[in-house]
């Protein structure tokens, strides 16, 4: 997993866009064992962020993520975290308590592609747009800015 950081760091920050009829079915458990499905958040932008707590670049954009999520939840965006490591789960949810993260948090093991697409370097993270028909891949922190810029180009 160390190799994907490594990569991400390679390569620098990666966008790409793909347009199509329907983002693929993507859905996994969160800490309490509800599934979410994208199509539960159909109407609003929805920032599917896969991280890592040994991940740097993902620690610091943590409440860049927070923040976006606080302002906009009730609105026209929502933040799903995905953690993409081998973590138990006691151990995550100490995790989040000690960094106040409120977003719904998903946990899946580590693999070279989910239903999304490719996690070629954590962070990743898929910006769906809220009609579900078009989405952005981000490769490398996020900050609060971009999100917001991510947001009025799905306008």
């Amino acid at each position: 997993m160390k190799k994907l950081l490594i990569t991400a760091g390679l390569l620098g920050l990666f966008v790409a866009t793909i347009a199509s009829a329907a983002v693929p079915k993507f859905s996994a458990q969160d800490l309490e064992g509800q599934t979410h499905n994208l199509s539960d958040y159909k109407g609003k932008m929805l920032v599917v962020n896969f991280w890592a707590t040994w991940c740097p670049p993902c620690l610091e954009e943590l409440p860049e993520l927070t923040i976006f999520h606080e302002t906009h939840k009730d609105k026209d965006a929502i933040v799903l975290g995905v953690n993409f490591e081998d973590i138990k789960r006691a151990g995550l949810v100490k995790f989040l308590d000690e960094q106040m993260i409120d977003y719904p948090m998903l946990a899946m093991a580590p693999a070279p592609a989910t239903s999304l697409g490719r996690v070629i370097g954590l962070p990743t993270t898929y910006l769906i747009s809220p009609d579900q028909t078009k989405m952005k891949v981000h490769v490398g922190p996020l900050t609060g800015k971009d999100l917001e810029k991510y947001l009025k180009e799905f306008e």
